[in-house]
């Protein structure tokens, strides 16, 4: 038996964008966002991580949520630069 790894499908942006939607739509519906997600994943065909992903980056380029990692990168390479100058 050959170990072949399944191809999750793919979405089209439209199916991403009227997910998200959804979900903002009917955020006061349930008392959690992931319980909206949930729903909503189940009716549109794909997981719950998944929508949530795109919920996620979603709240990020509409700068609803702040990427922590990217701040702290950058935090991080400050710092790095001012122990590089010498005192």
């Amino acid at each position: 038996m050959e170990n072949v790894k399944k191809k999750s499908p793919r979405y089209s942006p439209e199916v991403r964008e009227r997910a998200v939607w959804m979900v903002h739509e009917h955020r006061g519906e349930h008392e959690s966002q992931w319980k909206v997600i949930a729903s909503i994943a189940a009716k549109m065909g794909c997981s719950g991580e998944t929508l949530r992903d795109w919920v996620r980056q979603d709240e990020r380029n509409r700068g609803l949520r702040v990427d922590n990692s990217s701040v702290d990168q950058q935090r991080l390479k400050e710092l790095e630069r001012e122990n590089c100058e010498p005192r």
